[in-house]
């Protein structure tokens, strides 16, 4: 099932924030497979690297529990910055205890891991097909 752009359609990257090697490449890949272009960050200080220097993503898929600037630090940075501030978070985290914060700041939804590959897709297309 292909939810992403229909062939031709161009649209703005994703921003893919993980720390985790396998699971970067691996959401990356069906991203990409999907027809989305990707940008990739291991931490939330590379996230906010590409955001500072023009990246402007449909939909910033974020891992919260990372060392270095984690994905909280990285939502509190982004909401002090209105040039990015606006653009839509999915948080995909393995601990359901952080759920209640990361809807404190704001963020669009959250996606327990391990993540259901279809409905990561319909989420991405939403935020991305507008």
């Amino acid at each position: 099932m292909n939810l992403g752009p229909k062939p031709g359609q161009q649209l703005r990257p994703v921003l893919l924030i993980e720390d985790n090697d396998e699971t970067r490449e691996v959401i990356g890949a069906l991203l990409q497979l999907e027809g989305y272009r990707v940008v990739t960050a291991r931490d939330g200080d590379e996230g906010m690297t590409h955001l500072r220097r023009g990246l402007d993503p449909c939909v910033i898929l974020l891992d919260l529990m990372m060392p270095g600037k984690n994905g909280l630090d990285f939502r509190r940075e982004q909401l002090q910055d209105p040039s990015v501030a606006a653009i839509p978070v999915i948080v995909c985290s393995g601990h359901e205890k952080v759920k209640r914060k990361a809807a404190e700041l704001g963020v669009t939804v959250f996606c327990q891991k391990p993540l259901e590959i279809e409905e990561l897709l319909q989420l991405v297309a939403a935020h991305c097909r507008r």
